[in-house]
């Protein structure tokens, strides 16, 4: 695990756009995992305007997001307005969970075996305030896979059920890199690093990948103890 703080979340956003770009560079047919949030907003934004100035070609990467509402497109039109709609990423190579299958077992299945055919190259996450990826709640176990999920009140006030990747479907991408700011943040993030992997903090368990970036700001990092600032 390696960690970078940086002055704010623009930052955060800059270096790994950049990373980004530099991964699709050498391999033009990338499969890339996406979350949705405020904290990817930046990220998107930088690659947007790289896309503009035609420092990067979307044309063959393919994507898989991360989770979506049950009964609801709110997290796809959240990615098609900060992202797909403005970048040439063909539609017909966009993966995501349907909140309004009626078969959401079936559909689960079906998006888990192609995520494990294609294989994502990089995956890019969030954390939330009780420390999940995607939507694994605290006590969600490292072998879950893609599923629906009932939501704690932290995650969410307006939906009770997501569907969302496993943990262990994460854990299974070549690369992490896991973006956080805001003071908010700061103790799951503190958690995380400092702490013990436990399922009470899910995003703990990415301590176990073999090659995970954690792309925090100053406020995110201000509960880390000062020997862990040495990733500065």
């Amino acid at each position: 695990m390696k960690v970078i703080i940086l002055k704010n979340l623009k930052d955060v956003g800059k270096t790994a756009s950049s990373l980004i770009r530099k991964e699709i560079k050498n391999k033009p047919n990338l499969v890339l995992g996406l979350a949705a949030g405020a904290s990817v907003i930046p990220l998107y934004k930088n690659l947007i305007s790289e896309y503009k100035k035609r420092n990067i070609n979307f044309s063959k990467v393919r994507t898989f997001n991360l989770d979506e509402y049950i009964e609801s497109q709110s997290l796809r039109n959240f990615m098609d307005r900060h992202l797909f709609s403005k970048i040439n990423l063909k539609k017909e190579n966009i993966n995501f969970l349907d909140g309004n299958s009626t078969n959401i077992q079936k559909m689960c299945r079906e998006y888990e075996s192609k995520i494990k055919k294609l294989k994502i190259d990089l995956q890019v996450l969030g954390i939330g305030k009780n420390g999940h990826i995607g939507f694994n709640e605290p006590g969600s176990n490292f072998s879950s896979k893609t599923r629906k999920v009932m939501l704690s009140k932290t995650s969410s006030d307006n939906y009770k059920y997501a569907l969302t990747m496993g943990i262990k479907t994460i854990m299974q991408a070549g690369k992490i890199i896991l973006m956080a700011g805001g003071e908010k943040k700061a103790n799951a993030i503190a958690r995380v690093i400092q702490g013990k992997i436990t399922s009470k903090t899910p995003a703990s368990f990415l301590k176990r990948h073999r090659n995970v970036l954690f792309i925090i700001d100053k406020a995110a990092a201000s509960k880390l103890k000062n020997s862990y600032k040495k990733f500065k």
